[in-house]
């Protein structure tokens, strides 16, 4: 087996085009490091790769779920060692930073999910749970995406589970990346503008049918629901607002959580960051990428 890439950065960098060039020149094979592209029909607003990207280069943990599963940084370590095994040269890529920390330096000491307890949970609302964490937990409340129920779900249950606070389960985690980890970085003007447009293609697409399409499923999964674009579509047709509205919406929370990404990803140690042009061809940068393997 060669040496695996891991290919980072946040959501409309293009890290997917470049891995794909990567892939096919080092006929490797790509793990897709997302936490929501697992999901069938959840494919215009998590920007899946199309079926012809799929045909060029064989992508795996993509598709694998239907939307009345779960999924977390623990599954996907299971899945990634199933499927690693087979691979020649694994190309991982993608944003969820929680997941290349759980394969690089493990799940730390926090339990796996309580049916009992998650359910509990599941049945408060939203400020309830932020007041727990909060007096349980100041540092994560601080630091986690409050308006991210699962999230809010998830550290709260690991409190109640183990009585310690959650940011202490990832105590041991340094950050530390393995060779040949690389973040793509961009000016954050020309980001905002790739990421105006790529919501705009999204919607033009269909995004708003796909969601109508999914909604009982959607609402059905706290995980799922929490996609960005589909939980502000089914906001829209709960009439929360118009679809002019909703759009804007959807574009100003992908820029939040654009940054989110950037701001965890340089707390990595080790990363080769690569400064990504605005006008440069991912096959530029996928040569500068394979130039600095080791």
């Amino acid at each position: 087996m060669g040496a695996s890439v891991f290919i980072a950065g946040p959501t409309a960098s293009g890290k997917s085009a470049v891995a794909l060039e990567v892939a096919q020149r080092l006929n490797g094979e790509i793990i897709s490091v997302d936490s929501m592209q697992v999901y069938r029909g959840l494919d215009l607003g998590t920007a899946k790769p199309t079926a012809e990207e799929r045909a060029r280069v064989l992508h795996h943990l993509i598709d694998i779920l239907e939307l009345t599963e779960s999924f977390d940084a623990a599954r996907f370590v299971a899945c990634t060692k199933t499927h690693i095994k087979k691979i020649d040269r694994p190309i991982f890529c993608g944003g969820t930073g929680l997941y290349f920390s759980a394969w690089h330096e493990g799940l730390g000491e926090a339990p796996q999910a309580n049916a009992t307890v998650r359910a509990e949970l599941e049945a408060l609302d939203l400020e309830t749970l932020i007041a727990e964490l909060l007096e349980h937990d100041p540092a994560t409340h601080t630091t986690i995406d409050r308006q991210n129920r699962r999230r809010v779900v998830r550290a709260v249950e690991v409190i109640r589970l183990t009585g310690k606070p959650f940011s202490e389960q990832r105590a041991e985690w340094t950050g530390q990346v393995p060779p040949n980890f690389f973040l793509l970085e961009r000016d954050r003007k020309g980001l905002r503008q790739r990421i105006d447009a790529r919501v705009d293609a999204m919607f033009a697409a269909g995004l708003v049918a796909e969601t109508c399409s999914l909604r009982s499923a959607l609402e059905g999964n706290p995980v799922a629901q929490q996609a960005l674009g589909y939980r502000q579509v089914i906001g829209h047709l709960n009439d929360e607002q118009g679809l002019p509205e909703t759009i804007a919406l959807v574009k100003s929370r992908t820029w939040q959580f654009a940054r989110r990404q950037m701001t965890w990803f340089r707390k990595l140690h080790g990363a080769h960051t690569l400064t990504v042009p605005a006008n440069e061809p991912a096959g530029e940068t996928a040569r500068r990428m394979i130039e600095q393997l080791t």
